[in-house]
């Protein structure tokens, strides 16, 4: 049991570790500390979703025990056993719901299911954005492309949107103005890692430049291959980003909706995609070279125009 034990918390921590990674804060030090501890369950949920997804699990030995799945080795059949873990995951979701509204009821497996228990009993979540979340690597491993980018948005709101709706439960501030901006701001940073993450993307077999706009400047999958960033490509780049950046100003006004801890909070994950975009524009629009990551100083002083402002 003590190994089994240890073998749990380092499949829990390894994909904790990831926060620090993130364009934004994902639960700060000056949030109440059940605060925090809830942001890190809806975080360790969503990481664990797309790490199964991406077939980026630690220990997937491990995980795919813990869930009941039958381990088959990726070279064999990568995508049935990604789509078994996803579909284990979500049986292990019923349970942290079961467990949370049914007094005796089991215990979800995995050690970051469980963490989902107390939250889903202190708030008011149901389980669709967490089965959104779910769904949205179900598609990744079937479909590779967005002829448009309507259809890379419909994907946004299960890869993106739900985190979003997830933090205002947890504040306990959802209203049908605050999701529609905390969506326009969701879909946002989803595209901005998209474009961080072109490079990486293409190495997985996945494009999540919209085929139209590849088509429109005239960028070739060969061009997204290269080791820089053709003329063409930064151009597609700098659309792109004017795009994102249209989305974070449509959401942006979030921020002044809200008051206290839970405002610095949205100004630190709205700045985020601010500051991502900076550093994508510093780059040159190259996202080929390098991964554009955004300059901590930055994002600091975007948040607190952010939270000044209130947009």
């Amino acid at each position: 049991m003590a190994a089994s034990a240890k073998s749990d918390n380092q499949t829990d921590g390894t994909t904790l570790e990831k926060a620090d990674l993130e364009n934004f804060p994902v639960a700060p030090s000056f949030l109440p500390a059940a605060w925090r501890t809830d942001l890190m369950a809806v975080y360790g949920f969503a990481r664990l979703v797309d790490d199964a997804g991406d077939g980026d699990l630690a220990d997937p030995v491990r995980v795919a025990e813990l869930l009941g799945v039958p381990f088959t080795r990726p070279a064999e059949d990568g995508t049935a056993f990604r789509l078994a873990l996803l579909d284990g995951l979500e049986r292990d979701l019923d349970r942290a719901f079961e467990a949370a509204l049914t007094p005796d009821a089991p215990a979800p497996h995995h050690p970051l299911m469980r963490a989902l228990v107390p939250l889903i009993g202190r708030h008011a979540v149901t389980p669709e954005p967490f089965r959104r979340l779910i769904e949205a690597n179900r598609v990744d491993q079937t479909v590779t492309r967005y002829p448009a980018y309507r259809d890379l948005l419909d994907y946004c709101t299960l890869s993106a949107d739900p985190v979003g709706r997830l933090v205002l439960a947890i504040a306990g501030v959802a209203t049908p103005e605050r999701i529609a901006y905390s969506d326009a701001i969701c879909s946002a940073l989803q595209v901005v890692e998209h474009l961080q993450d072109v490079a990486e993307d293409l190495g997985r077999g996945r494009i999540y430049l919209p085929a139209e706009d590849l088509d429109a400047f005239g960028v070739t999958e060969q061009d997204l291959a290269r080791p820089v960033a053709g003329p063409r490509v930064r151009d597609l780049v700098a659309f792109e980003v004017d795009r994102a950046r249209t989305l974070l100003d449509h959401g942006a006004p979030l921020v002044g909706t809200v008051s206290g801890r839970l405002r610095l909070l949205l100004a630190g994950f709205t700045a985020g995609g601010y500051a991502a975009l900076a550093a994508i524009e510093a780059a040159g629009y190259d996202v080929l070279a390098q991964q554009p990551k955004p300059d901590k100083r930055r994002l600091a002083v975007k948040a607190a125009r952010l939270f000044a402002k209130g947009r």
